[in-house]
């Protein structure tokens, strides 16, 4: 049987407010109270792994460790078929502006203008299927861990549309829908998306 997490509190490894405040909305009901690895002042680790399960798990240990309590953490991204599954755990780093590029920080329409240049390079027959993957990871001071995996499946369109999300939310259209994640209302987005996905699977196995 699966360790639980149980009521109580829960390092989420994150300096993100607006991540903390997404999934402690998520796990207030089942008496979780989630409190950020940033609050605490611990250091954000490097994402050395090469698999979003790997890049979660690092996290989660980390705020785990130092904080002697429970941690959560996220991994997600986008994966193009065409692209061998590209960017995947580089999602973000494909939007990280060079020092040549302007002021430091993310660009997202540029992320997204490479997926769209290399995509074109193959060809107009070239396929479009994508997928957002998302991994959540729990991890105990004294070394245990879960992993909840989530995905949705989709096609990339372009030019990107809609203003309601984020990343790559523009040019990716979910499987049975006409509209991009970024038109999507954002109840029905959360509703269906990769993140959702893992969620319910760890509400199953920790509060089930």
């Amino acid at each position: 049987m699966t360790r639980r997490i149980g009521s109580g509190t829960l390092v989420i490894a994150t300096h993100n407010a607006g991540k903390l405040k997404e999934i402690g909305a998520l796990l207030d009901p089942y008496g979780v109270k989630c409190i950020s690895a940033g609050s605490l002042g611990l250091p954000e680790p490097k994402e050395t792994g090469t698999t979003f399960v790997q890049n979660a798990l690092l996290k989660a240990r980390a705020a785990a460790e130092a904080s002697g309590l429970a941690a959560l953490a996220d991994d997600s991204g986008l994966s193009v078929a065409a692209l061998d599954g590209r960017p995947g755990v580089y999602t973000a780093d494909w939007a990280e502006r060079q020092w040549f590029e302007g002021d430091p920080g993310r660009d997202w329409y540029m992320a997204m203008g490479k997926v769209e240049g290399m995509l074109q390079a193959k060809g107009p027959g070239a396929p479009r299927d994508a997928w957002f993957s998302c991994v959540l990871a729990i991890a105990w001071p004294d070394g245990d861990t879960a992993v909840y995996e989530g995905r949705v499946d989709g096609s990339l369109t372009w030019p990107p549309r809609g203003t309601l999300g984020f990343g790559y939310d523009p040019v990716f259209v979910p499987s049975g829908r006409e509209v991009t994640f970024a038109e999507l209302d954002p109840e029905e987005k959360h509703r269906i998306s990769h993140r959702a996905d893992a969620f319910a699977k760890l509400v199953a196995e920790q509060f089930g």
